[in-house]
Order: C-alpha cells, then sequence, then structure tokens
C-alpha cells in the first residue's frame, strides 16, 4: 500500500494577504500558476491561520495545536522568535513531518522555519529528513536599516543545511530560486516513494529584496514581484511533477502563515485589519488544495477551515496515527475538499493574540471580546457593522465558548491559567547561528530596503 500513499507539499508563505492572489481578486498582482492551481482544485475563503503572527502560527500548524497549547503565545515576553533565544518547538511535541515519516515519507522542509534556532529545536529534530534555508525570518540579518536607526547589529543571516551554517548574509534576491532548485532535487530523488515537502517562502516579508526579472515585469512595485516569483515557482514545482507523471498521486496545498501588513502594495481585501491583528485581515489567509480525482476542480468554499487542521487531516489521508496521549485542536477537513457542499467539522475559531483570547467565531458569529462587537461574517465579511445589539442572545453564546476556551488554553486578558498547555523547549546556554567577522567575505555586507 506504500506506493498508493500520494505525496504532498505544503507551499507556505511569509506576509501573503487574503487580496494579494488574482483567484482571490487581485487585479495588481499576476499569478496565472496559483489561479490555474484554484481551478483545478478548490478555493478555501473561511481558512485561518492560528495566530496573527509568523511563529505562533508555524508551529501550531506543525503541531496541530492553538499557540498557547504548545507554549507558543509569547516567547520571552516577544511575539515571535528571534535569533539566539533559547526557547523554541519542544522536543516532545510531535509534527506532522514526524507522523508522515513513520508512514514511510520522505521529508524535506525547505525555506523559513522559524520555530526556535538551537540545534534541538531545528526541522531535523522535528521530523524532517532534510532541512535547508534561513531558520527565521529574512529581516533578521545585518542590514542598512538597523545602521540608519541607531540599533544594534545582530548576527550575519544563516542560511543552513541540515543543521550546519553553509552560508552567512546570502544574496536574497537569488534565494528563491535555490530553493526551487532544492525542491525540484528533493521531488526527482524521492519520485519513486511517497514524500512530504513543505516549502516556506521567504516572500513577501520585508526587505522585499527581488530578482531584476519579476521586479521589472511587476505592477505593484517591489511587492508585487514578490508574489510573482512566487508564482514562478508554483509553476516550476507543477511542471516537474507533471514530467515525472507525479502530477495525479500529489496533493497539493499552498496558504500564507498570516495576513499582509498592508503595506507597500499588499492587501487583505476585502477584509478589515492587518498582520498581528485579530480582525479577519491578521489570521484569515488564502488557501488553495488541488488534489486531481480526489478534490473536484473549480471548487470554492465558504466553511470554517484552519491550519492547525493539517495534521489530522495530511495524517489521515496518509493512514497515519494522530498522537493519543495529547490534546490536539485540529479536525480532519478531507471530507470538505473531497465533497463540494460538506459541512466542516469546525465550527468554531479561537483568535488569539499572544496569550490573550481576543475573539471567538461560532459558525457565521464573531465576537471581539474587549470590545464585545459582534459581527456576522456571513453578511459582512469586512467587519463593519457591529450586531451586537441586535442579537444578544448569539452574544451570551459566544461568551460561553469563550469561558470554555479560556479554562482549557488560558487567556492573559482575564487572568485565567489553561488547564491544558505544555511548556515550549528550552535549552541552557542558547548561542547565535552565527557571529558578526568583519573578515568575513560575506556576500551581502548589509541589507538594504525597508524591513518589517
Amino acid at each position: 500500500m506504500a506506493d498508493a500513499l500520494p505525496n504532498i507539499i505544503l507551499m507556505n508563505c511569509d506576509d501573503l494577504g487574503y487580496g494579494d492572489l488574482g483567484c482571490y481578486g487581485s487585479t495588481l498582482n499576476r499569478t496565472p500558476a496559483l489561479d490555474r492551481l484554484a481551478s483545478e482544485g478548490v478555493r478555501l475563503a473561511d481558512f485561518y491561520m492560528a495566530s496573527p503572527v509568523c511563529s505562533p502560527s508555524r508551529g501550531a500548524m506543525m503541531t496541530g495545536c492553538y499557540p498557547p497549547r504548545i507554549g507558543f503565545g509569547e516567547f520571552e515576553g516577544r511575539g515571535v522568535l528571534f535569533p539566539g533565544q533559547g526557547v523554541g518547538l519542544n522536543p516532545d511535541e510531535i509534527t506532522l513531518a514526524t507522523l508522515l515519516r513513520r508512514r514511510g515519507y520522505a521529508t524535506s522542509h525547505i525555506g523559513k522555519w522559524h520555530c526556535g534556532d538551537q540545534v534541538p529545536f531545528l526541522p531535523t529534530r522535528h521530523g524532517f529528513d532534510e532541512y535547508f534555508g534561513i531558520p527565521f525570518s529574512n529581516d533578521m540579518g545585518r542590514s542598512f536599516h538597523f545602521e540608519r536607526a541607531g540599533r544594534p547589529q545582530p548576527p550575519p543571516l544563516p542560511l543552513l543545511r541540515g543543521e550546519e551554517v553553509v552560508q552567512e548574509q546570502p544574496e536574497q534576491a537569488s534565494l528563491t530560486e535555490r530553493y526551487v532548485e532544492e525542491a525540484v532535487r528533493f521531488i526527482r530523488a524521492n519520485r519513486r516513494r511517497p514524500f512530504f515537502l513543505y516549502f516556506a517562502h521567504m516572500h513577501v516579508h520585508r526587505p522585499q529584496i527581488v530578482s531584476r526579472r519579476f521586479l521589472e515585469q511587476s505592477r505593484n512595485g517591489a511587492y508585487g514581484g514578490a508574489v510573482e516569483c512566487i508564482d514562478w515557482s508554483v509553476a516550476v514545482l507543477m511542471a516537474e511533477l507533471g514530467r515525472l507523471g507525479l502530477d495525479s498521486n500529489t496533493l497539493v496545498i499552498f496558504t500564507s502563515d498570516n495576513g499582509s501588513k498592508g503595506l507597500d502594495g499588499g492587501s487583505n481585501a476585502p477584509l478589515r485589519g492587518a498582520k498581528a491583528t485579530t480582525w479577519e485581515g491578521g489570521l484569515r489567509v488564502p488557501c488553495i488544495a488541488r488534489w486531481p480525482g480526489v478534490i473536484p476542480a473549480g471548487g470554492y468554499c465558504r466553511e470554517i477551515a484552519s491550519a492547525i487542521d493539517f495534521l489530522p487531516t495530511l495524517a489521515g489521508i496518509a493512514g497515519a496515527e494522530t498522537p493519543r496521549d495529547r490534546r490536539l485542536d485540529g479536525l480532519d477537513l478531507l471530507p470538505i475538499l473531497r465533497e463540494p457542499g460538506a459541512r466542516s467539522p469546525r465550527r468554531e475559531f479561537f483568535y488569539y493574540q499572544r496569550n490573550k483570547l481576543a475573539a471567538v467565531r461560532l459558525e457565521r458569529w464573531k465576537l471581539h471580546l474587549p470590545t464585545g462587537e459582534l459581527y456576522d461574517l456571513q453578511e459582512d465579511i469586512a467587519e463593519s457593522t457591529d450586531v451586537a445589539a441586535a442579537h444578544p442572545d448569539v452574544v451570551v453564546r459566544l461568551r460561553a465558548r469563550a469561558e470554555a476556551c479560556r479554562e482549557d488554553l488560558g487567556d492573559d486578558l482575564t487572568g485565567v491559567v489553561g488547564r491544558n498547555c505544555r511548556p515550549i523547549g528550552r535549552v541552557a546556554d542558547p548561542k547565535p547561528l552565527t557571529q558578526y567577522n568583519p573578515d568575513h567575505p560575506y556576500m551581502v555586507a548589509l541589507y538594504d530596503g525597508t524591513v518589517g
């Protein structure tokens, strides 16, 4: 049966907004490969990451848990992980990659990890046979931004192969091309066995350092160039799957780690808010799934779904058993992917901002807890009209769901400590992966561009 297991490619972008793709309404960015992916699969309209910022959303996606469940709400008082921190994804957590590897999958992670840069936290310690990429955000290296702001320079940006730094301060304009080459190599090497490729793009996080081809053809500046570079990468991988005859037995999923910042050409339209907020624009992101013969082409799904659902969904597809010794928050989404009109097992979703429970959604309704504002997301996707006064019974129901969530996962807003949270991973004496050496022949001494 191992030969019948589908290959899985999960592509995750950095800060790509809900309105940044043609198939999600963009008229600025050219995304023909992604538009085709959507036309040949299903486009999810109500898909959420578990956090409006990157480290928590990525840890949640890998483990099938809300961030506070795995100690990923905060990182020693910071919203995301920084180079050299002594915390990260606990080695005791079981990731999607670990489950698939147990089923005989070859596993590779290419690109941004951002779940901890100390050795026990790296991808190779969390189920991936191979890793090639930058273990955190592309703005966390030496740059003119820090010099202009009079702030201390971080260590040089590390590019890792496995657990070894193979380059410091790599040229970012060519990095996506290197990632694609690595992905093609992995697919070719494992074409006769099931494989899982987690491809996490550098783009469109700032600084947007884009190769000349995409910059010159963009109608939306560097941001649009970054989006079109992502689209090019999708075209290459899909062409390779076709060339190798793997197209019909490969599930491809495309999404983003959180919403756009809404700057420099990024868009979350028609949603309200942006990255780092718990308005829809912070956590609701594009998600496309394509699997010929299983997922009907041209689908459009308005059911609630989340990245924390990937682990049980993909584990189920691969016949892998999910952990029974711990609580998970994910649900199996395969029915809504393969059956148009099917109802999602996910009826509710909780919006966390760090360790604060900021909002709860139950079916069509969303309640912002600090303000008491209620929105009907079925009729008002932009969260423009508060209808709490007209639906007091709905407010009561959602507050009850929030209270149950607080008891389970905790809430810094109300001071409730969750009963079922696990600790973040910790190491003693953490060190950055690199140290600045003025005599080192860096390819790029200082990155330029807008850092965010």
